[in-house]
């Protein structure tokens, strides 16, 4: 089953969305997770959520299945953001997943968590695809970032947001709109993140604290991996992979940097950066700049997003999975008309 609400849900959205408010409003105590090697939505959203709900008097934890990059680490104002290590979770009421909607990308605490007797909740701005296990959702695929469902969800419940709470959401709603530069930016967005800094949130420090701490090295880095561009299709399709002979700073991986630089070449719509890695699978991160769905080519291969942003994790060498996810990807054109420019 297809899990989508949108601004104004069906009467079916709207009985999910307010089970998730009561969930919230009578918790006493929460576990926030996110999905592996979480991003700045997910982190954001779980800062936001979980200044919200320790400003209300409730417990809180954040654990994620990977530690986040230290460029996040100005989110951790009011509750640490640990990696999961083994061991049992605290006790808690309810479980807040974020940013997601399949436990199975919460890695090796998938099973933890759905052995846990608490509720869970999924705040999401994804399409799901397959059957519903939780007890309820706040879920709208239209919503540019999980961190502005955040917002609504305070909103609804009558919570104020303080600082900490605003540059979560401020810090979700700028990496996922690619600093309000992708199609997912809207009205709503931008009048939220004036408003998060209204509240205090420091656009400057961010934008620093995100993007301005990289070692002298990441150029170099960053060239290494354009230089392994590839073009297809008449330059419509452009592939960069990095094979694990070619160790790269942690920090670089699944850049946007790196995809918002190969999608500003005119004829390219879509670009394809894989990645392999030690298990033995390859991590593909896939951007759209057209009416190219990136979301069914990522589907196809076990994996999901958005229609301009998605990813998966393909098992086997590098080699073979890349003739396959460019196959894939050159087929998808069939349906697709170039863009005029």
């Amino acid at each position: 089953m297809a899990v989508e609400s949108h601004n104004a849900p069906t009467p079916e959205g709207a009985l999910e969305r307010k089970r998730a408010l009561e969930l919230l409003a009578r918790g006493r105590r929460f576990v926030l997770s996110g999905h592996q090697r979480p991003d700045g939505d997910c982190l954001g959203a779980q800062a936001a959520l979980a200044s919200l709900l320790v400003d209300q008097g409730r417990e809180v934890w954040i654990y994620n299945p990977d530690a986040p990059e230290k460029r996040y680490a100005y989110l951790a104002e009011k509750v640490p953001q640990r990696a999961y290590t083994g061991g049992d979770l605290p006790l808690h009421d309810v479980c807040v997943l974020l940013d997601f909607s399949e436990l199975s990308r919460t890695g090796e605490l998938a099973p933890v968590l759905a052995a846990q007797p608490s509720k869970k909740l999924i705040v999401d701005h994804h399409i799901h695809h397959g059957a519903t296990w939780w007890d309820a959702c706040y879920v709208d695929s239209t919503a540019s970032a999980t961190g502005l469902l955040v917002r609504r969800i305070a909103n609804e419940l009558g919570w104020k947001l303080d600082r900490a709470a605003a540059q979560g959401v401020f810090t979700s709603l700028v990496t996922d709109t690619g600093w309000f530069k992708y199609s997912n930016t809207d009205a709503e967005t931008l009048a939220v993140a004036a408003e998060m800094v209204q509240l205090g949130a420091d656009p400057t420090r961010i934008f620093d604290k995100l993007y301005q701490q990289r070692s002298r090295h990441h150029p170099a880095y960053l060239g290494q991996l354009l230089a392994r561009a590839e073009y297809f299709a008449e330059g419509r399709l452009v592939v960069v992979d990095q094979p694990l002979a070619l160790a790269l700073e942690p920090d670089l991986v699944d850049s946007d940097e790196l995809l918002d630089i190969l999608r500003s070449v005119a004829s390219v719509e879509v670009v394809l950066f894989l990645r392999e890695i030690p298990s033995g699978s390859c991590k593909l991160s896939a951007r759209s700049k057209t009416a190219y769905d990136v979301n069914a080519l990522a589907r196809r291969f076990g994996g999901g997003g958005h229609k301009k942003a998605s990813g998966a994790t393909i098992p086997g060498k590098l080699a073979g999975v890349r003739a396959q996810i460019v196959a894939a990807a050159l087929e998808g054109f069939g349906a697709v008309a170039p863009t005029v420019r």
